[in-house]
């Protein structure tokens, strides 16, 4: 694949997202103003703000943000951290220096479409591995060890799941990590949306933490609402394997701003209150949401999911969904993505899901345009 398709999801939001009256369908959680952010700085942070310079940074990100990023996990040294502009060039990078043409992928499905779309970009082969809806979109694991191949290279998961919610199960997590070590495989973890959990005794481990092969995916942008930093990180033991992504990263952001750096390195040092900021939040939006899907059980089907900010709900109209999505950000202003946007070239999406976001402020005007709409159908 020389040429990259589009993102459809981002194309989609090209049009709409900063268009429609309500954005029920945001990916992230509620962000902070730059205020707000500082206010939580101790004076170290403080200082270096207030002091700061706007020249070239390091391509591996800054000392300072590199260890507050360590401080997250519970083996890692700043030396198993690379930072990166959001968390997309990080799948890019990871892709493109993981994956040759000899080379066999596994992606979980549905999923971000970059992380396949790179995939089948990059590797010779790329096999899905299914979400199956009607198991709370749980991986099966005989499935799995199926898919397997001698020149199996990387398995990249997603958990909490984009555009599901779901999380693997604890044992179901583990035995795909161990079957990745036996054969040396890479495991590739988009963990963006962890500390989204509904319940704490769901969080996984994080694959950087479990297995020396690992690569945990992280980002400002989910869990922590600040997506307008643009900064993500790689975690891995294998610092050889960092050490060839930061060079290939040389061809792309270079370094990540300045500012961005300090204000990430400010949030991640409050991470606990923020996180449960979200976490409460994401509880109470779900309760409302949960309320109105129960209002309307002959128009839709609703599994409350597990964690992030999003989940994939089923829309039971003769219109379709495509249809119902459409009308509803033209007349009454409220997005959601169709599932349209979500499908696969490995594997079937169902195609009578839309993903709705939680994490956001302002859901009950959503809510409620979304009742009139209905009412006035």
């Amino acid at each position: 694949m020389s040429t990259l398709p589009d993102f459809r999801l981002e194309a989609y939001f090209t049009r709409w997202e900063f268009s429609a009256r309500h954005h029920m369908t945001a990916s992230d959680a509620q962000t902070l103003r730059l205020s707000e952010l500082l206010a939580l700085a101790g004076d170290a942070e403080r200082e270096r703000w207030d002091q700061l310079a706007l020249g070239y940074g390091e391509t591996w990100g800054t000392q300072p943000l590199r260890q507050a990023i360590a401080a997250t996990y519970d083996t890692l040294q700043p030396e198993d951290v690379l930072t990166f502009a959001g968390a997309e060039e990080g799948i890019y990078c990871a892709l493109r220096v993981l994956l040759g043409n000899d080379d066999h992928a596994i992606v979980s499905v549905p999923n971000y479409q970059s992380m396949e779309t790179l995939a089948l970009a990059c590797a010779g082969s790329v096999t899905g591995l299914a979400l199956h809806a009607a198991n709370d979109w749980q991986p099966d694991l005989d499935e799995f060890r199926a898919a397997l191949r001698p020149n199996t290279r990387v398995v990249a998961l997603n958990f909490p799941n984009n555009p599901t919610g779901a999380i693997a199960h604890a044992d179901t997590f583990a035995a795909i990590v161990d079957l990745c070590a036996e054969r040396g495989i890479y495991l590739f973890s988009d963990e963006v949306y962890r500390g989204l959990e509904r319940d704490d005794t769901l969080r996984l481990p994080q694959a950087a933490d479990r297995y020396e092969r690992g690569l945990s995916l992280g980002v400002m942008s989910k869990a922590y609402g600040l997506p307008g930093l643009r900064i993500g990180w790689i975690a891995s033991r294998d610092r050889d394997l960092l050490t060839r992504m930061e060079r290939y990263k040389h061809y792309l952001s270079i370094c990540n701003a300045g500012p961005s750096e300090v204000l990430a390195t400010i949030a991640l040092k409050s991470a606990p209150a923020l996180l449960e900021r979200n976490r409460t939040r994401c509880r109470n939006n779900l309760t409302a949401l949960g309320a109105f899907f129960a209002a309307h059980p002959d128009r839709y089907e609703w599994r409350e999911p597990y964690g992030g900010c999003v989940g994939f709900a089923r829309y039971l109209g003769s219109d379709g969904v495509e249809t119902h999505c459409r009308r509803l950000v033209e007349e009454a202003g409220v997005l959601l993505l169709p599932s349209s946007l979500f499908v696969s070239d490995l594997l079937p999406v169902p195609t009578d899901r839309f993903r709705v976001g939680f994490g956001r402020d302002g859901i009950d005007a959503g809510i409620a345009a979304w009742n009139d709409f209905l009412r006035q159908s």
